[in-house]
């Protein structure tokens, strides 16, 4: 070991007050042990980090790229120290957690709420990231669970499927595409798109998909959330692709049309990965529990979207009637 807290301490101190004697009062040390301290880092290193001077000392080049880790190192032990006091506190559970776009704005934080009210001496760390990040995470051991959506691959890793989700088309209901029942994604390049910013998992997916076809994608403007892409798609300023439950859920306060897509991969499986569920914490296990009962549902009706759309359709008919 090159060096130990009191070192790093003591080193901190004398360049904030450039002296050894005010630096080994300070740090109730004796003038000589301060000194002798001092040189065996300078050893260690292979380098001087202190100018001694008839005033005090001054830090060396090497002196001060030592002052620069040292603060860093000591802000990481004072977080370090924060951290673990929350399980003097009562705090006996931390979950991290990643997942994509529409977990974290979507089903997860009503979810994570329940659970938390239910689990109060639980922390969550809940991150959005793409799904190949996501299963590195997992690998690496860096997240506890993932969520991601659509086929995955994961050796090694145990992959639970828990619900399902489909992506729709969003229209201002005066859009020429407001009143079709279905429609393949094709059908919409033509027109300009509202999207997701560009770390999203959903804007990654689409621009996979369009780029396969051989074609692109006109973004108007790119957004942080699906509730901003509605608002903008709600004053026509484009079409966008978003899931069903977040185009339900706008469009009660939001003039929004919603049309079905044709194709296959709209529908997709939301799963779970882990290292190994048996490995998890009692508290991480309770959440993948937690999670499979709010989630159990039946899974989405073919017919239904070409409903909504059909209600919108007449919706926006009679307004134009009465307008």
């Amino acid at each position: 070991m090159l060096f130990d807290l009191t070192d790093l301490r003591l080193f901190i101190l004398i360049a904030e007050l450039n002296s050894l004697t005010r630096s080994a009062e300070r740090m109730n040390l004796s003038l000589a042990a301060t000194s002798n301290r001092i040189k065996e880092l300078e050893t260690r290193f292979g380098t001087r980090l202190l100018y001694r001077e008839s005033k005090g000392v001054q830090l060396t080049p090497a002196g001060q790229t030592l002052l620069h880790h040292a603060q860093l190192f000591m802000q990481q032990v004072e977080h370090l120290k924060s951290d673990m006091q929350q399980y003097n506190n009562g705090i006996k559970g931390y979950i991290r957690i990643f997942a994509n776009t529409t977990a974290v704005t979507e089903f997860m934080p009503e979810i994570l709420g329940k659970f938390l009210a239910q689990h109060p001496q639980v922390n969550v760390a809940l991150e959005e990231r793409l799904n190949h990040d996501i299963m590195r995470g997992i690998q690496e051991g860096t997240a506890d669970i993932g969520i991601v959506a659509g086929p995955v691959q994961g050796d090694g890793l145990e992959i639970l499927n828990f619900s399902t989700d489909r992506l729709v088309l969003a229209t201002a209901l005066e859009h020429p595409l407001a009143g079709a029942g279905s429609l393949p994604f094709v059908d919409t390049l033509e027109y300009e798109h509202v999207g997701l910013h560009e770390g999203s998992t959903l804007h990654h997916f689409l621009n996979r998909i369009v780029s396969e076809g051989g074609q692109r994608l006109k973004l108007r403007i790119q957004v942080r959330s699906f509730e901003a892409m509605c608002r903008m798609i709600e004053t026509n300023v484009g079409i966008g692709i978003v899931p069903l439950s977040a185009a339900q859920r706008h469009q009660q306060t939001m003039q929004l049309a919603i049309v079905e897509l044709s194709d296959p991969w709209s529908v997709r499986e939301r799963s779970m990965v882990f290292q190994d569920i048996d490995t998890l914490s009692p508290h991480a296990r309770g959440l993948v529990d937690f999670i499979r009962e709010q989630m159990a549902q039946p899974a989405v009706d073919d017919g239904k979207v070409s409903a909504i759309a059909d209600a919108v359709k007449k919706k926006g008919v009679r307004e134009k009637k009465s307008a």
